[in-house]
């Protein structure tokens, strides 16, 4: 079983429908927890109630709040699967690719900002990368349960399989072409961002259609990848609002 801690990831776990075969509460936590109480009522998950302590010794991430769930492990989707989804939601899917993420609080970043602005999900690789942990749950602040992730063994081809869907890929470097704001970010659009300290890899690089470099005007010449990926994702969506403002 995957442990899921905090208020938030239990809560999105109960409200998205997932099978939670126990969930323990710290005693005395009921009027913080009050919420998720009733929505594990309305599920049927049985509650145990155990000392604080208990919670500390079986908590992976230091930060249950008092609460921590066991659920069947986080699955992943196919790639195909993840771009036909895209594509029944909207005629504009947005989907951000991780080349390399290693920290799983860039990655729960990452989920978490891709579910604020609405993007169609995450495609990471199988290795040397972090997958979906409860930390990664954790710091998603239950986005995990919304956002579709696709695990790949070659992302130069799934970034191949993303352009022959009809999605323009755009990478993020610090070498870029052009300025973020100033390419054109509108339709189906593959957002990809490097990983930590590395950046995109060459082959990466080279199956992007475009790369764009954010703006740096102080000492420090580089961005944590999960606030570059926030970035991105937002200015997708300033264009595409722009967009059709002005088509109105």
């Amino acid at each position: 079983m995957e442990q899921v801690e905090g208020k938030n990831p239990v809560r999105e776990a109960l409200r998205a429908g997932t099978k939670v075969d126990r969930l323990v509460l710290a005693k005395g936590s009921e009027r913080s927890l009050r919420e998720i109480l009733e929505l594990a009522s309305e599920t049927g998950t049985p509650i145990e109630w155990r000392e604080r302590e208990w919670l500390d010794r079986k908590s992976q991430t230091r930060g249950h709040q008092g609460v921590i769930a066991w659920r069947k492990p986080m699955g992943y989707v196919e790639l195909p699967e993840l771009v036909a989804r895209a594509y029944e939601r909207s005629g504009e899917p947005l989907i951000v690719v991780l080349d390399g993420i290693q920290d799983p609080h860039n990655l729960g970043s990452v989920l978490r900002t891709a579910e604020a602005v609405g993007a169609h999900g995450v495609v990471i690789p199988k290795r040397r990368a972090v997958g979906l942990t409860a930390t990664v749950a954790k710091v998603s602040a239950g986005a995990v349960e919304y956002v579709p992730v696709a695990q790949v063994t070659n992302l130069s081809q799934a970034m191949a399989t993303l352009k022959e869907a009809g999605l323009w890929v755009v990478g993020a470097d610090m070498a870029g072409e052009t300025l973020h704001f100033e390419a054109d970010l509108t339709g189906p659009m593959a957002l990809v961002i490097g990983g930590e300290g590395k950046g995109l890899a060459r082959l990466t690089k080279e199956r992007c259609d475009l790369t764009v470099r954010l703006p740096m005007y102080g000492q420090i010449n580089s961005l944590n990848a999960a606030v570059a990926a926030g970035i991105m994702m937002y200015e997708v969506v300033r264009q595409r609002a722009s967009t059709k403002s002005n088509q109105k």
